[in-house]
Formats: C-alpha cells, structure tokens, sequence
C-alpha cells in the first residue's frame, strides 16, 4: 500500500565525507540542509517496509534491491546499497550484486558484493538515506529520461501509484530531484534572469501540492534554466494524480544555498488531512 512521499535533493555535499571541511564540519547551510532532508527521509520510515526511489537519468531505468553503489565518482569511496542493514558504507550480506537485474558477482570470495562505479546520484542518495534512516527496508530504484515528455512522467507516477496501491507492503516512495541551477553567477548553470521567478513558481507549487501546475511545468524553460528535477517533479504529480483532492504537504526546507534550488517536503494523500 503507497503512504507518503518524501521530496529530496541530491546534492553530495549531504554525504559528510564528501563535503570538505564544511561537509565534515556540517556548519551553516550544509547543517540545515541536511537535517530537512534526514528529517524528510525519516518519515519513510516505521510502518513503511519498502521504498521506491525517484530519480532522473540520461534514459528510463529501473534499478533493483540488490544493487550497490559507491560515491567514490564525488571525492569519496563511500559505498551504499539498496538492501542490507550497514551504516557506515560498507555492504551488508543481503546486498549481493552491483547492477539492477543482476546476481553477485565481483565478490572475489570475499561475500562482499563489487559496487556499480556508476550508479546514478539519485540512487545512490537513496541508498544513503536508507541506510541512515530506515535501514532495516528493502529499496528499489525507477529512473526517468531527463528529456521525458509530461506525459510520460505523469504516466510513470499514475502507474507506480496503482502498482504500490496493490501491494501487500507499505510502501514509501522517495523522489529525488533539485530545482533551478541557473540562479546565480556561480551557479553550476550559470545565472540566468528568468531562474528566480521560475524557481519561486516550482517552490510555491510544490509546497501547495498543486499537481495541475506541476504537471504544466515547461519542460523546455526547465531545460534551459537546468532545473534537473522537472521530471521527478511530474512523477511525483502523478502519484497522486488519482486522488480526489490535492497532497497534504510539509515543506521542511526551501533555499539556494549552493546557486541550486533545493525543497524538501513530505507529501501525504490529501486524506489524511
């Protein structure tokens, strides 16, 4: 049975051992930062046995329980998985194969499954707030093509909501994705005078839980002002797109700390007001 969303960045600057010294010493905007998105993670937990996790790609990608990961791609040899009970970046002895689809290989004897060097961000997010905050649940990724249509992200949010509705576990479901990287002259995108206003809109529509104006984003302006997120975004109104009324949601953080958007909230069928 699907429960509750939680919306998330994916900045590594989140992980500590890949921060620096403000990611070490977690001060100022990291320690905020990371605290929402903790906080935002922690209510997949309890009752919810199984996570889905929501994130965008290069193409569509489903990505399975048994596949680990490593951030070492971002500064640090930081291994996380989707399954398993370490955490601390080592791989449980539940975690058994590097890639979605997969049985274990690279073990070298050793029990020890060989991390995927090339698990996207969102996953490996995933896996290190599962590890974090719920490690004890059992985690499965869907991946969505950076240039998909509304509709097909729509689609895939309606479809995974009938699907997880149909299941006997509870399910969570965890949507990874960051807004406007246009918004200043450091920005990863550089600056871009159409990003504040865009971003503010994105920001007022997901802390509402309008999913009519989520599901109208421009994928195009979104394009354009780097807003990696847009598809996340329209899965995300999809899973709720069947409901009589809008999401109850608590946005826990809104802000640009870095010349990224970022929002963390956590979504909630209007029910259960």
């Amino acid at each position: 049975m699907f429960c509750v969303v939680s919306l998330v960045p994916s900045p590594p600057v989140l992980v500590p051992e890949l921060g620096g010294a403000a990611g070490a010493s977690a001060d100022g905007a990291v320690a905020a930062l990371r605290t929402a998105v903790l906080s935002a993670a922690g209510e997949l937990a309890g009752p919810v046995t199984r996570w889905v996790v929501v994130g965008v790609n290069g193409t569509n990608r489903l990505v399975g329980s048994d596949s680990v990961g490593t951030f070492r791609g971002f500064g640090a040899d930081v291994r996380v998985s989707l399954s398993g009970s370490d955490d601390k970046g080592g791989v449980g002895h539940s975690a058994a194969a590097s890639t979605a689809g997969t049985h274990p290989s690279g073990t070298a004897g050793t029990g020890v499954a060989t991390a995927d060097p090339d698990l996207p961000l969102p996953i490996l997010i995933g896996g290190w707030l599962r590890a974090r905050t719920a490690p004890e649940v059992i985690a499965q990724g869907r991946l969505i093509a950076a240039d998909a249509t509304a509709d097909e992200c729509l689609a895939l949010g309606r479809d995974l909501r009938a699907e997880l509705d149909s299941a006997p576990e509870n399910y969570g479901v965890l949507v990874v994705g960051d807004g406007a990287a246009t918004l200043t002259v450091k920005s990863p995108g550089y600056f871009d005078e159409r990003a504040e206003a865009t971003q503010a809109e994105i920001d007022r529509v997901l802390t509402a839980g309008d999913r009519a104006a989520l599901a109208a984003l421009d994928s195009g302006l979104c394009a354009e002002l780097s807003v990696h997120g847009r598809a996340a975004y329209q899965v995300l109104a999809g899973l709720f797109a069947a409901d009589a009324i809008d999401p109850a949601v608590e946005t826990l953080y809104a802000a640009a700390p870095f010349g990224v958007a970022y929002h963390v909230s956590v979504w909630r069928p209007g029910a259960a007001r």
